[in-house]
């Protein structure tokens, strides 16, 4: 299979960097060859190598050196391998304060040039795929956990005393769409966002079910060369990637009991072996775990190991759903009418109609905040709207009458050939949503599409309550 990297060649000797691309086209480079520093720069950048074999030395016009230089200026990411028939440390050492990746002494062995520029790209690939991992669970939005209700606060001042202690693991459960992954990156911040570096700690994320099962133990663990048929190179997994840092292991309550006893050796340990190796390497991580299910019941039915349940419930943090945090419902909508708002280019939205707060705060939310982020969302892209109102919002929150149509096929009434006193259809409705809901006159006023206070009204009229 090709290795698909793409080689820049820069000296003014000819025939060295014909024979050198020859040979890397052997193993599966693609080459790219020039013998002058004449434009040397755009012509590097506009060809984007994933490395460079750059002559310090290079006759006329700039030197090796200089083109290093001004490489570094547009902040290029790729590996810069400096060639040298200087056998003095001098040039070596510039070039490397330069910042150069490595130097090769001419004439040189072609197998060292693989070695080291294998060497080089197995670096970078790895500082990519750190970038994209961290680049993939950063925060799209705030990274703030947003509420203020009893509940919410109670769970923001537990999961930091925990974070701030420094404990080695947490358990967050909770329904989906609660916010645990935005829980996870506050743990994070409060663990370690008083470090001056703190951009660079790793936080990286992954969901145990997202992945096939053929590879969710070589992404968690990494493996050796040749330890499976696909196995080409050494690979780390996402425990020594977020070395230094923060893991958070979603819905960690679907892993297979084979992986659970690995992960279980990791947090007593601190050390990770990868597939087919021999070596445990020592780890230190905040790991973060994270489900939607009853671990406590998947213990019992024999789904979940007990002693990893145990060492993991030690630090639990319990998300409650959205309907039982009181009046958070109007702070997210808040914040998500003004984040999405900026976010698509649409003019802010001033407010939310009392009879709209009335139908958010009265919605259960089965989809919890998830499930209000996305009607929001979908609100401000498709309404054009000074407030929010009621009939903004979907249908099956009560916002919006149905047509005619669909009324007459879901509604049915039956008009008595002696005919019917008017107030004693509106009574028997009322005493029936009363009864349907337990005297709950809020729901009851959700049922009927009134309001509270007429409800209420109307209540008393009848003598209803």
């Amino acid at each position: 299979m090709l290795k698909q990297e793409r080689i820049f060649l820069l000296d003014d000797d000819e025939l060295i960097i014909t024979m050198l691309a020859r040979a890397l086209r052997k193993e599966g480079y693609e080459t790219h060859l020039l013998n002058s520093s004449e434009q040397a720069v755009e012509k590097i950048c506009a060809w984007q190598p994933h490395a460079l074999l750059l002559d310090i030395n290079l006759g006329e016009g700039l030197s090796g050196l200089e083109i290093l230089e001004k490489l570094q200026a547009e902040e290029v990411d790729f590996p810069i391998i400096m060639l040298t028939a200087d056998d003095s440390a001098e040039s070596a050492v510039r070039a490397m304060r330069y910042g150069a990746a490595d130097y090769l002494n001419k004439p040189f062995n072609v197998e060292e040039v693989k070695i080291v520029l294998e060497k080089l790209l197995a670096n970078s690939r790895l500082k990519n795929e750190v970038r994209y991992l961290k680049g993939s669970t950063s925060a799209s939005m705030s990274r703030t956990f947003i509420g203020d209700s009893p509940a919410t606060l109670k769970v923001l001042g537990n999961a930091r005393k925990m974070a701030e202690a420094g404990v080695q693991s947490t358990l967050i459960t909770g329904k989906s769409g609660t916010g645990k992954e935005i829980l996870a990156r506050n743990l994070h911040y409060w663990r370690f966002g008083q470090s001056k570096d703190f951009d660079s700690i790793p936080y990286i994320a992954i969901n145990c079910t997202a992945l096939p099962e053929s590879l969710i133990e070589s992404e968690l663990f990494g493996h050796v060369k040749g330890s499976f048929t696909d196995a080409k190179t050494d690979k780390q997994g996402v425990f020594e990637l977020a070395n230094g840092g923060t893991l958070l292991l979603d819905e960690i309550g679907d892993m297979r009991p084979e992986l659970q006893s690995k992960l279980l050796r990791v947090l007593e340990e601190r050390t990770v072996r990868r597939i087919g190796g021999k070596v445990d390497l020592p780890v230190d991580i905040y790991i973060i775990a994270s489900t939607n299910r009853d671990i406590k019941q998947a213990v019992e039915k024999g789904d979940f190991r007990e002693d990893l349940y145990y060492r993991l419930n030690s630090f639990a943090i319990h998300l409650p759903p959205l309907n039982a945090r009181e009046n958070d419902v109007l702070i997210l909508t808040k914040h998500f009418l003004e984040h999405f708002a900026g976010k698509y280019g649409k003019k802010p939205v001033e407010g939310i109609s009392k009879e709209a707060e009335k139908l958010l705060k009265n919605y259960t939310w089965p989809g919890n905040v998830r499930e209000l982020r996305n009607v929001i969302e979908k609100c401000v892209v498709m309404e054009d709207m000074g407030i929010l109102a009621a009939e903004n919002l979907p249908l099956d929150m009560g916002g919006r009458d149905k047509n005619t149509t669909e009324k007459r096929k879901n509604f049915h009434i039956f008009l008595p050939e002696a005919g019917i006193a008017l107030e004693e259809v509106e009574r028997e409705l009322i005493r029936l949503a009363l009864q349907r809901t337990d005297n709950n006159m809020t729901k009851a006023a959700k049922l009927l599409q009134v309001s509270y206070d007429t409800l209420r009204y109307q209540a008393k009229k009848y003598e209803l309550v």
